[in-house]
């Protein structure tokens, strides 16, 4: 196995396929010899190698590519080879569940914006980038990871969170027939009760004191100019007094029918009239008759009576115009209310996303199958989005990741030692310094001892010098 890690790159096979055409072969003393094969350059010529390998290059290129997407280091990667396909495997995963986020910030971006719009790709790209960098910093081997839990449970919890945002775009897709189906009947449903509630709130006044029902909120109530409920007052007014007239024409005429028939009775016989043999009218077929006259002066019947002609025509002028006056009415409420069925509507433009997620729940909840299908959905999404952190730290410990541990542990060694070193050399630099300012020291003070013992033995002898000339002076003048 040690063998096998620190062999030697051998160009011009598929892990090295840039070099040239060389072959390798074992030592004695376990090292790799390198020695060109000059037979080999003459079997692989022609356009069928140069094909094939310009196609393995392009493959290991993209493989490449797949596995700078989980972070590894190439170099150290190149002494377990074996482990390549494994990492890129992880990378292909991680490309792919970025493609899965980018379909699904692109199903998102063209609810928000109404439809399919090329503006929708700004956040898709920005998405997919997020979450392939996002990924790849979850799945990048870190050394040591194996004795901490703490981060490993940290990547899950975002990894789970990250699935959840990705996974309800993709669901609210499945199931869009179901959810404008439902959104769609529900706004029918709100429209016919709305208009409902505007006819209810709205009646046809039949008089002014008419007032909306008690159950009826201000939002349904409508504003008119004109009701045909103050000419419905006029003609129940007028069709009392035209009743209360009818009767008192009706009594007076009947009383007037009476005493005509009476006078008809009585002056239908004559009288003969023994003096002149003539025949005239009886005494009381005059009074009757003068009756009958008092009685149409007094009682006023024809005046009543058209009078009475007068009212039903006033009645029926206003019948007239309270049927167009409802006419008009019916027509400025049916206007009214599309106005307001209108706005309703208007409010009613696109399917928004709260509204989407509204009705799935809905949806949901009155279907146990339709419920666990859509968590099952949910869940599906989700663990695609897990499925990196899951291939990563499930997989185990591999070579690789042993390897990262010691070079980084062997690394983190090397930095301490050259601290030390570092630190070692800076304390000896000091201290070299401090016994060269010591030395500086002594050897300053030392010059200036020096200094004064010679400046004290300078100034000895020139007073001796003085002495002795002193006394020179003095034997001289003793002797004269």
């Amino acid at each position: 196995m040690t063998d096998f890690l620190t062999r030697a790159r051998v160009p011009g096979t598929a892990e090295d396929p840039g070099a040239g055409e060389t072959a390798a072969a074992r030592t004695p003393n376990g090292t790799t010899d390198v020695r060109p094969v000059h037979g080999f350059a003459a079997r692989t010529t022609g356009r069928g190698h140069a094909a094939g390998r310009a196609h393995r290059r392009s493959d290991f290129r993209a493989a490449r590519r797949l596995r700078a997407l989980t972070g590894v280091d190439e170099e150290l990667l190149g002494r377990v080879r074996y482990e390549r396909n494994k990492y890129t495997a992880l990378g292909g995963v991680v490309l792919g569940t970025a493609v899965v986020a980018a379909f699904s910030m692109w199903n998102f971006a063209s609810e928000v914006l109404g439809g399919f719009s090329l503006l929708a790709l700004v956040p898709t790209v920005i998405w997919m980038l997020f979450v392939l960098n996002l990924d790849r910093w979850l799945v990048t081997p870190q050394p040591n990871a194996r004795q901490r839990i703490g981060p490993v449970l940290m990547r899950l919890l975002i990894a789970l969170m990250l699935g959840a945002v990705i996974a309800e775009p993709l669901v609210l897709r499945i199931f869009q027939t179901a959810i404008e189906e439902r959104v769609a009947d529900e706004r029918t449903g709100t429209i016919d009760q709305l208009r409902t509630n505007l006819v209810r709130c709205n009646p046809v006044p039949s008089t002014t004191r008419d007032v909306p029902s008690a159950h009826c909120d201000t939002s349904y109530v409508l504003s008119f100019r004109a009701t045909p409920g103050g000419r419905a007052d006029e003609l129940v007014a007028l069709r009392s007094d035209a009743a209360v007239l009818q009767q008192r024409v009706d009594k007076e005429t009947a009383r007037q029918e009476a005493i005509d028939a009476q006078v008809r009775s009585e002056c239908a016989r004559l009288i003969r009239i023994a003096a002149t043999g003539l025949y005239e009218r009886s005494s009381e077929c005059v009074r009757l008759r003068d009756k009958a006259r008092e009685y149409r002066t007094t009682h006023r019947t024809s005046e009543n009576e058209t009078r009475l002609a007068g009212m039903n025509s006033d009645i029926s002028k206003i019948e007239a115009g309270l049927t167009s006056s409802r006419g008009t009415f019916l027509k400025a409420r049916a206007a009214g209310i599309e106005q307001r069925l209108a706005e309703e509507r208007a409010k009613q433009k696109e399917i928004g996303v709260l509204e989407r997620m509204r009705a799935l729940d809905q949806l949901a909840s009155g279907n146990s199958v339709l419920f666990v299908g859509i968590w099952l959905i949910r869940l599906l999404f989700v663990l695609i989005d897990v499925l990196p952190v899951l291939v990563k730290y499930l997989s185990g410990e591999t070579a690789y990741d042993r390897m990262l541990t010691a070079e980084s542990n062997s690394a983190v060694t090397i930095h301490a030692e050259e601290v030390r070193l570092t630190e070692r050399r800076a304390m000896a630099n000091f201290e070299i310094s401090q016994d060269t300012v010591e030395q500086e020291v002594r050897r300053s003070r030392a010059e200036s001892e020096a200094a004064l013992r010679e400046h004290t033995a300078a100034m000895n002898i020139r007073v001796r010098q003085a002495v002795n000339a002193l006394e020179d002076e003095l034997r001289r003048s003793a002797a004269v």
